[in-house]
Formats: C-alpha cells, structure tokens, sequence
C-alpha cells in the first residue's frame, strides 16, 4: 500500500485500512513527504484531500439524502436510543420473565452465535418490497426465481431514485386467478400481490414485465425510511422521554397501560365470522377500527396498478428460507405456531387470507441476512392516531390492569374508533434476532403494542423510528 494511499485512508472517516495501526498512537503518525514535489504542492494536494473526505458523505449519510427535514434524521447510537427498553417499575415484573408456557420449543441441537454484538451492523435502505409467491423456500438467490417478480426487480435494479429496496419473496399468496374471479388464460403472465413499505400499501396483480412501471410509478414516489412522518419535522435526541414513545409535536397521545396484562394460553378459539367482535382491541394501540370501518383508499395513486393499504396494524417477517439455512426452516413455523397461540384469544391473528382491519399479519420470508442469529424476526409497526378505550365495564380501562384476570375468549372489548379513517404509514421497524418460542409472549406484550425492548443487547440489530427521526444505520 503506497503512503499516499494511506494517507487518504487516514483521512477519510468512514474507510479505514486494514494495515493501518488501530489506537491512539496513529493519530500522531505524520507522513513523510513525498520525493521531487514542492512543500506548497503537497498542502495544497492535503488540503484538497480533506475537502474531499469532509464532502463525501458515509455509507449511514448517503442514506439520509433528501430524507429528514432540516437533517432531523439521527443515527442511533445504542439500542436503547432508538427504542426504549422495559423497566420492571413501569412494566411489572412481567417484562423480566420468558413466558413458561410455551407449547413449542427448538430443537436440542439448534444452535446459534450468542457472543457477536448485533446493534449497528446492518446495511440501510430506504423502501422494503415484499413480493407474494404462494411458497415458504425459495432458490437461494430470490432474484434466480424464473419468471418471477423478483427476478425482473433484479433486472431493473435496486438502487431507485428515492434510495435502495430492499427485496423480499414472502408466502403471501400470488395471484393465481385473476381479480375478475376468474381463471387466468393458459400463457398468461402471472401476477403477484406486493407489499410496500413503510409506505404501507398492498400493490395489487403486479406482473414480472410491470416491474420497471412499478418502480417508476409507486416504489420511487414512496415513502422512506428516512422521510419525516407524514412531513412532520421529527424530535431530536433527548427530548426527556423514558421508557415509551416521544411525542411528535401537536400529536401527543398517552399510550395505553398495558401493565401486566396477562396474555395466552387459552384453547385457540376458531377465526371469528365476519361481523363477530371480538377483544381484538384490547391490543390496538395504534389502529383502533370497527370491524365495520372500511379504509380510506392508498395515498399512493397508480394508473398502473391498484393499490390500497395493508389492512393491519402490525406486521411480523420471519425468515424461513431453509435453503440459505436449515435452522430458519426449523425456527420460522415454530414462532408462527407461538404467535398465533397468544394472538388468536386476544383477536389479533390474521392469517394469510384475513383481510379484517387492524391486528397482526405474520408472513415468512426470504434472507435477510445473519442466519447465525436465528431466528430474525422484523416487525413493522403502523402509525395511527386512532386509540383505543376499553369498556370499563369489561374490569379493563386502558389495558389490563394488575391484579384482574387477563382477558379470555369470551370477554368482548368495546372499542371507541378515534379517527379511524385516517391511513397510516410504518412508523417503527424494530429488527429482532435470537428470538425464541419463549420469547414470542413478551414480544406481543412489550414489542409490538408498545415498541419497547426486552432485550435490547441480545436481540436488536437495527430499524428506524420516523416519528423520532432516528436510524440505526
């Protein structure tokens, strides 16, 4: 490596040379000058080094460009900076405790790294487009899946005009009749519903030969992650908040009071019929609808392609691609089985045909990477301001309150819908990995009704909050 190369190096923040000393000591080692050029040549060519490396911007900063407002998007510095964690004293005792009733549990021999440090890691992007394919595995590289939706995003490339996709297949169903009811004709090209995000929006029969269209006409006139919510200027670093959600100006709404809600366990009782209330709402913090509600149209217009919101409050992706990783084959069915167990008696499971408004859509999905983590879980939450009051009348006010039984199959919940006709965009992605079955009650309770952690340094790797304008990439 020649001296001016590292030199370069040195100067740069974000490249760092892997023959270059790593302590405190580099930063007195002065290079030499270099043979035949006048001193008045060597700091000019210095200086313009340093105008350079001061201008180009880092990995994390060419994320951000054109996103937050007056540069309001903030890289996290630790996990509990981007989200806060549980705290016995406000939570209960609860949050301490893996859940002991688990029905399910990993194999003996299901082994994973425990020791790496997983927050900071991951690689930023901007849109997620989750593409339906009907199936649960896939080749090992989605974009080799013939005549696929994501081969052609392969094709026309992930890097758009608005930031990098992120691409993943899921087993949503594909669209193997068409949405006239009828069958497609024999050579037609089949189509595939997709879900984008944090625009929130379902794109409805998207073709492989649409996807250039589909790029220049919904994905690149999206939402990112790091666009402000809603074009609302995001709140910086220590605002004073603790233990929940910093309020974004003129928006401030109380979080229910969840603690020590008591959650499973019960006979899975089968999906309500269409009408039926359930106590569904007890859990809908952010996306109190009746069932009745019917959703505004997509915010993304398309001449192309239908669009429309994704009808739940709440989103689980869980890597199941067993060909990249057999423990992701092993991990992903288990965790959907735990899930459903806990969500089902407090009516927020929503299977793949469930297009009720509000509750929980779990989908399994291709790589996303650090398969010695397993099993990632990523968990999308949506922004609403509609909240939810429980019929006092039911012994619940607000969430279940110490002391009182938790809520079974039979208790209904009265929600009052507040606004709820109002769409909302992903305001949280909350990264998880080394979850386990017995993990998957508190992730209910804490992470996804609230945004808390439970264990931040053991499973978080990454996300964002665009209500706070934080990233941890």
């Amino acid at each position: 490596m020649s001296l001016l190369s590292a030199s370069s190096a040195s100067l740069r923040p974000d490249v760092k040379s892997k023959h270059a000393p790593n302590n405190h000591h580099h930063s007195h080692f002065k290079a030499p000058k270099l043979p035949g050029r006048p001193k008045a040549i060597t700091t000019g060519m210095s200086l313009l080094r340093n105008v350079k490396a001061f201008l180009t911007p880092s990995g994390s900063q060419a994320h951000l460009s054109g996103g937050g407002l007056d540069g309001a998007f903030t890289k996290a510095k630790t996990e509990t900076d981007l989200f806060p964690a549980t705290d016995p004293a406000v939570d209960g005792e609860e949050c301490l405790r893996d859940c002991d009733g688990c029905t399910v549990h990993y194999p003996a021999k299901f082994k994973i790294d425990e020791d790496d440090t997983l927050y900071g890691h991951v690689k930023g992007w901007e849109t997620h487009l989750i593409v339906g394919t009907g199936k649960t595995d896939w080749v090992r590289d989605v974009t080799d899946e013939k005549a696929s939706v994501m081969q052609a995003v392969g094709r026309v490339g992930v890097d758009r005009k608005n930031g990098k996709i992120m691409l993943s297949a899921s087993n949503m169903p594909n669209c193997a009749e068409g949405y006239d009811g009828g069958r497609r004709a024999e050579g037609e090209e089949e189509g595939s519903d997709c879900l984008l995000l944090p625009a929130w929006t379902l794109i409805e029969d998207v073709k492989p030969s649409q996807v250039d269209v589909l790029m220049k006409e919904v994905v690149e006139k999206s939402v990112t992650n790091s666009s402000p919510l809603g074009g609302r200027k995001a709140l910086p670093l220590g605002n004073g908040e603790s233990n929940g959600h910093a309020a974004v100006e003129d928006d401030a709404v109380a979080e229910p009071d969840l603690t020590g809600l008591r959650i499973g366990g019960a006979n899975e009782p089968s999906t309500p019929s269409e009408g039926t209330q359930t106590p569904q709402d007890l859990s809908r913090p952010h996306e109190q609808q009746e069932e009745s509600t019917t959703l505004a149209p997509s915010s993304i217009s398309s001449i192309t392609f239908k669009t429309r919101p994704i009808p739940h409050s709440y989103l689980i992706l869980m890597c199941s691609h067993k060909t990249r990783d057999a423990r992701c084959g092993q991990s992903a069915p288990l965790l959907r089985k735990e899930f459903e167990r806990i969500l089902r008696p407090m009516g927020l499971y929503r299977d793949l045909h469930d297009d009720r408004p509000g509750g929980v859509g779990l989908y399994f999905i291709n790589h996303v990477g650090g398969h010695k983590y397993s099993a990632n879980v990523m968990i999308y939450r949506r922004e609403s301001r509609a909240r939810n009051h429980l019929d006092a009348s039911n012994g619940i006010s607000n969430g279940a309150l110490n002391g009182q039984p938790a809520i079974t199959q039979n208790q209904t919940a009265n929600p009052v819908a507040e606004d709820s006709t109002r769409d909302g965009e992903a305001v949280q992605l909350i990264w998880l990995a080394r979850v386990r079955p017995e993990d998957c009650e508190n992730i209910i309770r804490y992470t996804i009704l609230q945004g808390k952690l439970v264990k931040p340094q053991r499973q978080l790797r990454g996300g964002f909050d665009r209500e706070r304008g934080l990233l941890s990439w």
